[in-house]
């Protein structure tokens, strides 16, 4: 039976913790990478939270698997990975993806306004 976006948010949000900026905040103090799946357009127009690593969400995939040429070495999988995007759907889509691929530690920040909002900094 063809899966429904509600299905696949529904999977996502229940795989993928949501947290705050404060707990964003203290998992990066500890090593974490913050990681923006926004397109390049969206961080051409908005900025992105300060020290974010850049991934579109649709090159996910090829950058988190290490046996590819195409893998990011800031993604690995002993690593905590606090995604974001505009509003938190993509963040909690590509978070499910990544525990798909092994990845253990991984959390939905929400949004870049969820960022500024708590208190992060944007460039």
């Amino acid at each position: 039976m063809p899966l429904t976006v509600s299905q696949m948010m529904e999977a996502a949000n229940a795989a993928v913790e949501r947290i705050d900026t404060d707990k964003a905040k203290d998992l990066i103090g500890q090593g974490a990478l913050l990681l923006d799946v926004r397109d390049a357009v969206e961080l051409q127009q908005t900025g992105r939270a300060k020290g974010a690593h850049h991934i579109p969400r649709g090159m996910l995939e090829f950058r988190a698997d290490g046996a590819l040429r195409s893998h990011d070495p800031e993604l690995r999988k002993e690593r905590p990975i606090v995604l974001y995007c505009a509003a938190g759907g993509r963040a909690a889509l590509a978070g499910k993806l990544l525990k798909d691929m092994g990845y253990e530690q991984v959390f939905n920040l929400g949004g870049l306004g969820d960022w500024a909002n708590g208190g992060g900094e944007v460039n």
